[in-house]
């Protein structure tokens, strides 16, 4: 039986060889993470190579899945834990609640009614697709607000975004059909809404707004 035959030292590569070789891989693989797996997996994109290519894009969409998963997650174990609970609150209780709620949303409706502008819109998504409004406001300053879903559900988070600083968020759910309430800003900035639709039809947003707020645009 016939064995291949040993190659000779001769022919072995040489410890230069192997060195360059090994460089020339870990360059390549530098190359290739800050031009396509940072993009594509986290949406970093130090070089601008990942959004020329619209890997960029797809790291942003897996960041967004990855967030509204984790909001799922924590929606789901705040509902366990809400049905693991007894019950607490005693008829009068619930009563005193009602009547206590009923009156602070009454008194902010009534200075929301006071505001000086309003606003209708109907805005239009087709599947995945995400569309954001804002509303410069005072800190202190109030809008009230009604939007209602038709075709489907939208996730929503509405949050204000200060001059300088960072973006705080009021209020976010998702898979819902509307809201209605009261936003008061915190700050000096634009306060809004971002929507997204993750049904599989397109839906419809009618939003409506009261209060005191100078515009209401598209960012």
């Amino acid at each position: 039986m016939y064995n291949s035959d040993i190659p000779s030292r001769a022919e072995l590569p040489s410890t230069a060889q192997l060195i360059k070789s090994t460089i020339i891989a870990f360059v390549v693989a530098i190359v290739l993470l800050f031009t396509v797996v940072l993009p594509a997996e986290h949406a970093i994109d130090p070089t601008g190579i990942g959004k020329m290519l619209k890997l960029t894009e797809m790291g942003e969409i897996k960041k967004q899945l990855a967030a509204e998963a984790e909001a799922d997650r924590i929606k789901d174990q705040e509902l366990e834990r809400q049905k693991q609970q007894p019950e607490k609150k005693s008829g009068l209780g619930s009563m005193l609640a009602s009547l206590f709620i009923g009156s602070a949303q009454a008194q902010e409706l009534k200075v929301a009614q006071a505001a000086s502008r309003s606003d209708e819109l109907t805005i239009s998504l087709k599947p995945g697709e995400g569309i954001e409004y804002k509303m410069p406001m005072k800190s202190g300053a109030k809008v009230n607000y009604a939007w209602e879903v038709t075709g489907g559900k939208v996730n929503y988070d509405m949050h204000g975004t200060p001059r300088s600083g960072k973006e705080q968020s009021y209020k976010k759910d998702r898979g819902v059909a509307g809201d209605t309430g009261v936003l008061e800003a915190k700050f000096d900035g634009t306060h809004g809404w971002f929507w997204r639709n993750r049904d599989k039809e397109t839906v419809t947003i009618k939003l409506k707004v009261n209060g005191d707020y100078t515009d209401l645009k598209k960012v």
